[in-house]
């Protein structure tokens, strides 16, 4: 019985579908209707009529030539942060120069563009050579000179005045150093947001200014520096590594040092009767007993560490710390 009323209430649903939704239904389906509609005539528009007005208000606009091989300027580069860096003016006499804690390769865009939008003209860009020159005046040209610093992964900044003439340079040096400023100033509002390089100054990042390598199974620094810049960033280094400087010689390039691990100047704290917060109260023996030894040769400066004992192994510790801590 039950399979009864199923059977007859499927038909009558089916057959109420057709009813409502087939062709002949209630409400048939229109939507292929299309399908079977003629074209009709044109539809002519009455004498007594005006024709709309077709006219094209917005034209698209079609120069009368295009030029070839124009120059397109490529997009400019945007970069991401890089985290914390450090941009300086410094001064050493007469010298001057900005550093940079970037790599050559991200201080070269950031220098090209700080370039192409002031109003100077740019007049010669190589990033082989790290050289910026743009025209200053129609006597001289101000050159930029971007170098690898002495510090890993830094840069230095140089700026030059020189004759259109005779490429001599021209010292001006309140002129240079405003300048300076203002570019010290745009690397400090843009380096935060360069974290790419330019893959045609990656060769700078090469031309490094400290080298390290071994004579007669000793440890050395070259630095590519004169020998006043060598000895102040020697000084700075000592100072930056808590390094106790008790004595000095600059006519004989020498710092009278001692030197141990934190562990080790922890222990002379405690037994040796001095304060662990002042090196300069701590008493050390000679094995920590060190002199640091600066001489220039044609262009270079050299670094050397002679232990009080003759311990070698010392000296490498202490050459390593200071050249951690040269900038």
């Amino acid at each position: 019985m039950n399979k009864i009323f199923l059977t007859f209430i499927s038909i009558l649903t089916f057959s109420s579908c057709s009813m409502i939704g087939g062709p002949d239904g209630l409400f048939p389906e229109k939507k292929y209707d299309f399908l079977k509609e003629e074209i009709a005539d044109e539809i002519e528009t009455p004498e007594t009529l005006t024709k709309p007005n077709t006219e094209d208000h917005f034209p698209a606009y079609k120069p009368d030539f295009i030029e070839q091989n124009q120059d397109i300027p490529k997009p400019r580069q945007i970069f991401a942060s890089s985290g914390d860096t450090t941009v300086q003016l410094r001064r050493l006499g007469e010298l001057m120069w900005i550093y940079a804690e970037t790599l050559p390769s991200t201080s070269w865009p950031i220098s090209k563009n700080y370039w192409d939008t002031s109003i100077y003209q740019v007049k010669e860009a190589n990033p082989n050579t790290g050289e910026i020159v743009v025209e200053f005046d129609e006597a001289t040209d101000l050159v930029m000179k971007i170098e690898h610093g002495i510090k890993e992964s830094s840069s230095e900044i140089f700026l030059y005045q020189v004759n259109k003439v005779d490429n001599n340079i021209v010292a001006n040096q309140e002129l240079l150093q405003l300048e300076m400023e203002k570019i010290v100033n745009y690397f400090a509002e843009s380096i935060g947001s360069f974290s790419g390089t330019s893959l045609a100054a990656q060769g700078l990042n090469e031309l490094k200014k400290t080298k390290i390598f071994t004579e007669n199974g000793k440890t050395v620094i070259s630095l590519e520096l004169s020998f006043d810049r060598a000895w102040s960033s020697v000084s700075k280094a000592l100072q930056s590594a808590n390094i106790v400087t008790n004595d000095r010689d600059r006519s004989s390039g020498k710092f009278f040092v001692s030197y141990a691990e934190d562990q080790q100047r922890g222990l002379f704290g405690i037994f040796g009767g001095g304060n662990k917060e002042n090196n300069d109260q701590i008493e050390f023996s000679d094995e920590y007993e060190f002199e640091i030894i600066i001489t220039q040769e044609k262009n270079k400066t050299y670094v050397r560490a002679i232990s009080k004992n003759g311990n070698i192994e010392n000296s490498e510790e202490l050459l390593s710390k200071i050249n951690e801590s040269l900038s």
